[in-house]
């Protein structure tokens, strides 16, 4: 007997009849008629060349032969309903890969809670992270370039998202202006256009900080004397530890930073601003997209 040739309907008859030792109740666990059950243990006898059954005036007995069968035609059965319970699994399995813009840091955007939900949930997608400024992942999602990203919103409100997008806002928050160890008398009750004479730490358009500084400076028609041009978090804050200039931080860090390095935090403006999540809303229901979209709600709620 080849492997080609065996049916494993014929094996699940072998076996049924073994253990009920009964031609009549195998066929009814199997579905069908006496008849048809008796022509599949007598092939498999056939095709083994073996003879499997003895009759008795109760029913079927093994011989010796059956008997040392019956393991392996049961071990064979359970491999192939194994196959089979992987095969459906792996039908409903989400897989591919799924391009992330990150902006900040991890720990603001919950982006480790986000990831452990996603490997949970859907373990067969890939993930790529690529960190940037809010701006230019914005534009890498609407260019189809990232395929979902976080995002900071300088005007704080859910309509001014651009019409392709899908966006969930996941916090709002304030960002402050801050300045120097020492700089009280310079910040303390100043408004926007005292300020602008300062000397700020600037950055590129494609930050918040720009999109908001413009939002404030430009209706006023002022233009801050810039002295350096920062494109790192980091960078900016020890930039501002060291005395260079203004620059904003979210309230969080202006808070820990005021107490912890006595930075001054001026006390007459702040600016509002909403953390977001977005993609595009044409290609939001898709497999790997929404399971990006179901986990980044289980991070977040």
């Amino acid at each position: 007997m080849t492997v080609a040739a065996l049916d494993f309907q014929i094996l699940r008859a072998f076996v049924l009849a073994a253990r009920e030792g009964n031609v009549s109740r195998a066929a009814e666990r199997l579905h069908l008629t006496q008849p048809a059950v008796s022509l599949q243990l007598k092939r498999l006898s056939e095709e083994t060349g073996l003879q499997l059954f003895t009759r008795t005036p109760h029913g079927l007995a093994l011989t010796a032969d059956g008997a040392a069968l019956l393991p392996q035609a049961e071990r064979v059965l359970s491999a192939v309903g194994d196959l089979q319970q992987a095969a459906r699994n792996l039908q409903g399995t989400v897989r591919g890969a799924l391009r992330i813009g990150t902006i900040l840091d991890p720990e603001f955007t919950r982006l480790g809670m986000f990831l452990r939900e996603l490997v949970e949930s859907a373990p067969q997608i890939e993930t790529e992270l690529r960190h940037g400024m809010s701006g230019t992942v914005l534009a890498q999602v609407l260019r189809g370039e990232l395929d979902v990203g976080f995002h900071l919103d300088a005007d704080g409100s859910d309509a001014a998202t651009p019409a392709p997008l899908a966006a969930r806002t996941l916090t709002r928050f304030t960002y402050r202006v801050v300045a120097p160890a020492g700089w009280g008398p310079q910040v303390l009750g100043r408004d926007w256009k005292a300020l602008a004479a300062l000397p700020w730490l600037a950055t590129p358009p494609e930050s918040a900080h720009h999109r908001l500084l413009e939002k404030v400076f430009g209706p006023l028609g002022l233009s801050p004397r810039r002295v350096a041009l920062v494109d790192q978090e980091a960078s900016m804050l020890d930039l501002l530890k060291s005395g260079v200039g203004l620059s904003l931080l979210r309230d969080s860090i202006a808070i820990r930073e005021s107490q912890s390095h006595g930075l001054v935090m001026a006390d007459r403006v702040q600016l509002d601003c909403a953390l977001r999540f977005v993609s595009l809303a044409a290609r939001r229901n898709e497999p790997v997209i929404a399971s990006a979209w179901n986990a980044l709600a289980r991070a977040w709620n």
